[in-house]
């Protein structure tokens, strides 16, 4: 398993492969939100990750374009962890690269970022299905996750 947290521990994660962990490739993100941000990505759709929040009003969630993905952001340290399907009824996530405790460990294959604009929603959320991790966003507090 391999496991991460924003800069502060607010919001940290474990992310379990379905195959090798070595096997894991970062990617890139075109748009202005990531761009800007530079993140790198990871994922396995064949893997399970579990994203904890340890104060839910330092959680902040950040929503734009489609609205189909939040990405999640520590309110104190500022850092984006992960983005996780918005209303979706088995979430699935991708995981910030760079927040992982050991980062040299997925290799940083697509130099060139991915252009997504102009897909539709139904495919997005099609190729999320596909390539995104399955998920579970735990709370502290929460009643459900």
């Amino acid at each position: 398993a391999l496991s991460g947290r924003c800069h502060c521990g607010n919001l940290s994660f474990t992310l379990r492969p379905g195959g090798a962990a070595e096997e894991l490739r970062a990617r890139r993100c075109g748009c202005s939100f990531c761009r800007g941000r530079r993140l790198r990505w990871t994922s396995d759709p064949a893997g399970a990750v579990e994203i904890a929040v340890a104060d839910a009003d330092l959680l902040s969630r950040y929503r734009f374009g489609t609205g189909t993905a939040d990405f999640l952001i520590c309110r104190r340290c500022g850092q984006v962890v992960a983005a996780l399907t918005a209303d979706e009824p088995a979430p699935r996530a991708v995981i910030n690269v760079d927040a992982l405790d050991a980062p040299d460990v997925v290799a940083d294959v697509d130099a060139q970022a991915s252009d997504f604009d102009g897909e539709e929603v139904a495919a997005r959320r099609a190729r999320r299905a596909r390539s995104w991790t399955p998920a579970r966003l735990l709370v502290a507090g929460a009643t459900s996750g």
